[in-house]
């Protein structure tokens, strides 16, 4: 971590990398108002690994691909008591205590990227269907489509609802079949649960983001309707957030468009049906860019966290867009590797609670 200016914030930064030194992933939390760690998730994963069934066509190669070595925690969540709750990428869900001791597996289904609270205290994910959607399944009969599914499941574990989104786009008459032709079309990474209405959205409305096309889908669930479909001045994007009662944040990736020289965040405003960039002078001046992954998260007082996956970055932004702070995960010999998907914590009660059970 390295420090430019001496503003105090009073809250945690839920860090996932690897480890370069010991040779696989953690998830450290962080106290930002000093960058110490105050208690860091690293549990058994060769253990984990042994209780999967590997039998299962979906799980087949999970020992190889998330061996202890090669894993990494996606994204994960912190709950109020202290647990974990994240996933290796296209593998099996899991719940770790704050002794990083194994709660429960899900292996019915390959979850993958972000990982979101609902209203209702259970979590969106995304993950890849199989056995295949209705629409998929009676299009395609091989192992190996990319069905990707909006999926809800409960803090047992448990699913609790599970959704095609290329059955989403053909059942609302956005994408035919032949959407089905790509082995990957969609490459949903990041679903986004509305916690209020406004008069754009309902409560629990959720947004999509389909890098694979370009944009945005405001989906309702209780009806099964795509209520906008958003495209615009972005590629391949990376997270999106709802930042107001009449905005959303997009983690423009930017590597296919003509100008991809940085990676920026754009602002859609759903009053005018305008785009704009947020601290995009600031991103260009820190050289900010990262092809693939990444994040952004606006916090309330209008300060930003933006995430440099390839490059192990992260740059936090005060509300003028002046650098706060910056950190970039090396090793003791200064090599640097992965982070995979940070997040802030700035609810206050969680934060106080948190940090009893990590002094404790």
């Amino acid at each position: 971590f390295e420090k430019f200016t001496n503003n105090q914030r009073n809250q945690l930064l839920v860090l996932p990398r690897y480890d370069g030194d010991k040779k696989r992933s953690v998830v450290d939390i962080i106290d930002l108002n000093n960058f110490n760690v105050l208690h860091t998730y690293e549990h058994d994963i060769n253990s984990m690994n042994n209780n999967i069934d590997d039998s299962n066509i979906e799980n087949k190669n999970v020992k190889i691909d998330d061996s202890e070595i090669r894993f990494e925690y996606r994204h994960p969540l912190i709950l109020k008591d202290g647990s974990l709750i994240s996933h290796s990428d296209y593998a099996p869900l899991f719940k770790i205590n704050v002794c990083s001791n194994l709660e429960w597996i899900n292996q019915e289904e390959r979850f993958h990227h972000s990982s979101e609270i609902s209203s209702d205290g259970s979590i969106w994910i995304p993950s890849l269907m199989y056995p295949y959607s209705t629409i998929v399944g009676n299009y395609i009969d091989e192992f190996g489509f990319y069905d990707d599914a909006i999926t809800k499941v409960n803090i047992n574990g448990e699913i609790e609802f599970i959704k095609s989104v290329s059955e989403i786009l053909i059942e609302n008459k956005i994408k035919n079949l032949n959407l089905l032709d790509i082995f990957d079309p969609i490459h949903l990474n990041d679903i986004q649960q509305a916690h209020f209405d406004s008069k754009y959205w309902k409560k629990n409305d959720l947004f999509l983001s389909l890098p694979r096309l370009g944009a945005i889908v405001h989906y309702r669930p209780s009806i099964n309707k795509v209520i906008n479909y958003i495209t615009g001045p972005f590629s391949w994007q990376h997270d999106v957030d709802i930042i107001s009662d009449h905005e959303i944040s997009i983690f423009n990736n930017n590597n296919t468009l003509k100008d991809k020289n940085y990676s920026e965040i754009i602002i859609y405003n759903f009053k005018d049906k305008k785009f704009s960039k947020k601290f995009n002078e600031s991103l260009i001046q820190n050289n900010f860019k990262t092809n693939t992954e990444g994040l952004s998260e606006i916090l309330n007082d209008g300060s930003m966290l933006v995430e440099e996956q390839n490059h192990g970055r992260i740059i936090f932004f005060n509300s003028d867009g002046v650098k706060e702070w910056e950190y970039v995960n090396k090793d003791s010999n200064d090599k640097i590797y992965f982070i995979s998907w940070s997040r802030v914590i700035e609810d206050q009660k969680l934060i106080k609670r948190l940090k009893n059970i990590y002094n404790n």
